[in-house]
């Protein structure tokens, strides 16, 4: 099985991203599912705005698109802005809302990572979800996983050091329940309509 991240950080490579190192955290769990994939940063590539598969020339989001539609399991890792998923977040549920009439991700799993300096990840984990479901995912039991640290604080998700008993753990569980579900619906997919 196969796994895309899309990572919805504000910064471009190379710069650190505590939601790129989450994303990378659930690649590597779901790994120990056989699972393998690849890490997308949106905001290293021209991602037109738009609610269509293809905004014209230029617009990278196309061969984002056929990444996506070869994978079993899709990976939104977002900081939280402001209580929000971020900008890029979003962008990227615009670009699958051309996705609802085409029925093209029903079978397809999808989880979320949030990481922040500031509560929300529930509320923002819950918007993703909703987006990622009117398109056709399947959120697995347990398919979020999240860190925020202290309001107002200024520890980054990669200085708050190990983590195996908090976001490890949700991570592991996500991992765990993505794979299982993916295989599920690669075995019996959703009877057509």
């Amino acid at each position: 099985m196969r796994a895309l991240v899309l990572v919805c950080s504000l910064k471009k490579s190379p710069a650190p991203s505590s939601s790129e190192l989450l994303g990378r955290e659930i690649l590597a769990a779901l790994a120990d599912h056989d699972v393998d994939g690849e890490v997308i940063r949106v905001v290293d590539h021209d991602v037109k705005y738009g609610v269509t598969a293809d905004e014209g020339s230029g617009d990278a989001w196309p061969s984002i698109r056929t990444k996506l539609l070869g994978s079993d399991i899709l990976v939104i890792a977002t900081p939280i802005w402001m209580g929000q998923p971020a900008s890029v977040c979003k962008v990227v549920l615009e670009r699958l809302d051309a996705e609802i009439s085409e029925s093209t991700m029903y079978g397809k799993v999808a989880v979320v990572g949030v990481v922040g300096n500031e509560d929300g990840a529930h509320h923002v984990t819950a918007e993703v979800y909703q987006a990622l479901n009117d398109v056709g995912f399947t959120v697995p039991a347990a398919g979020g996983t999240y860190w925020v640290g202290e309001a107002m604080g200024k520890v980054d998700y990669a200085d708050a050091g190990p983590k195996p008993d908090t976001t490890g753990t949700a991570t592991k569980t996500l991992a765990a329940n993505a794979a299982h579900l993916a295989k599920l619906l690669n075995d019996s997919p959703y009877p057509s309509s």
